[in-house]
């Protein structure tokens, strides 16, 4: 286990008067409204929370970009990020507060969130509540990611509202699409919006997060011979075909989890290789004669995309030379949706020990470095935008994407005021 260890040190008149103008009630109040919009990822609402954010950061002046997002321009690009969930419009949101330049650090989060299951899961059966139970908030989204979208609102504010100057810009980047594959951070790094660092407030249950693994949506379409169920000798169910496919997957899922990198401390599946979906068969007394499944991949930290894709091409063609029906009937792979890249900073950037210290200052605590299984933003803004990148949020990774999804206060607030601190000092504010 790494950690980063700092020492207290004692706050400045500006960076107490930064800290005094977090406004906690309005901090609850944008996550609850947050809460409420429905912004499943391509959906409408998406734009919608982009536009709210314009507005909120206007009101406080900053100097705000709002943009409509060319999807044919991007979907051209040779780096586009894939998307999976059908889209019609996108739009990019970026306030910068502060003199002209480049922003010294960027707060970034996404306000997309993933659909909400069986609503009979939730309580109430309304997962855009928002409802306040004890110290928590609940609703879809809660702590992937709108606790960390209320947290960069309320460093924003505090900033402008705190009558402390800044010797260099601060920024707050409001994205979609992350959930499908990061459209909105690729868009955003593309109008060339940039900063010299930034923080994702990703959910991180306390954590610094340097480094995440990548995820590759793919499709196997596996193919069988159809007949009557009654004679199924006479055919090859493309579910049977399917059988060593998985069990090769299986394997491949061990090779590649076999030595970890120590920044995932206990988690004992770093890169998971999972599928999602499987569809087979039009008739319950018919063979099926066609299995189409989807899943992920998990990508290694540090492994190039294209060398993970022909890690899993490799072991479905080895499965299948080992079967009589697939050597005749090979397996096609087709690599579509959110494509995923895996993102890091070094442990001792800078960056990481700011962070680092304004936690102390502000939570007396010291803090563990660690890694996140799961792909996000962070690549495209340290490897297309080259800004060195981590998360730091609210939230335990572990309630998101499924029912009862919440948030506790108190630690958004905690994270608030860390992330105020580190504004403060990045940007140098000054009365």
């Amino acid at each position: 286990m790494s950690h980063a260890t700092t020492t207290t040190s004692r706050l400045s008149r500006p960076e107490e008067r930064v800290l005094d103008a977090i406004d906690e009630q309005a901090l609850v109040a944008d996550l609850v409204a947050l809460i409420r919009v429905p912004s499943v990822t391509g959906s409408d609402a998406e734009s919608e929370l982009v536009h709210w954010h314009a507005r909120q950061l206007s009101r406080v002046g900053f100097d705000v970009d709002t943009w409509k997002i060319d999807l044919d321009e991007l979907a051209r690009h040779p780096d586009h990020p894939g998307t999976e969930a059908p889209r019609v419009e996108g739009h990019g949101t970026v306030g910068v507060l502060g003199p002209a330049g480049v922003p010294e650090l960027v707060l970034q989060g996404h306000v997309d969130v993933v659909p909400t299951g069986d609503l009979d899961n939730w309580p109430d059966r309304d997962p855009w509540s928002g409802a306040i139970t004890g110290d928590a908030v609940h609703g879809r989204g809660a702590c992937d990611m709108k606790a960390g979208v209320a947290v960069n609102l309320a460093v924003a504010r505090a900033l402008a509202t705190s009558g402390v100057a800044l010797e260099r810009p601060f920024a707050v980047h409001a994205v979609v699409s992350e959930e499908d594959g990061g459209l909105g951070a690729f868009a955003t790094m593309l109008r060339g919006h940039r900063g010299a660092a930034a923080v994702i407030t990703e959910p991180t249950s306390g954590d610094l997060v340097v480094a995440n693994a990548g995820a590759l949506t793919f499709e196997l379409r596996v193919h069988g011979r159809a007949t009557h169920g009654s004679s199924r000798l006479a055919g090859h169910s493309a579910l049977d075909a399917f059988l060593p496919i998985h069990a090769a997957l299986l394997e491949l899922e061990r090779e590649r989890n076999a030595h970890p990198d120590p920044l995932f401390r206990a988690n004992p599946l770093p890169y998971p290789v999972s599928i999602g979906t499987v569809r087979a068969g039009d008739w319950a007394s018919s063979v099926p004669d066609l299995l189409v499944a989807s899943g992920r991949l998990g990508v290694l930290l540090d492994e190039p995309p294209a060398l993970a894709r022909a890690a899993l091409e490799r072991a479905v063609a080895d499965a299948g030379a080992a079967d009589p029906w697939l050597r005749d009937h090979p397996v096609e792979v087709v690599w579509h949706g959110g494509q995923f890249g895996s993102g890091r900073i070094a442990a001792d950037h800078p960056l990481v020990h700011e962070v680092a210290a304004s936690i102390h200052a502000t939570q007396q605590r010291d803090v563990a470095l660690s890694a996140a299984p799961y792909g996000s933003d962070l690549r495209l803004y340290a490897d297309l935008g080259g800004i060195p990148t981590l998360h730091y949020g609210p939230g335990d990774v572990r309630l998101a994407h499924g029912p009862g999804e919440r948030v506790d206060i108190a630690e958004t607030i905690r994270v608030a005021r860390s992330l105020a601190l580190l504004a403060a000092r990045r940007c140098g504010a000054h009365v």
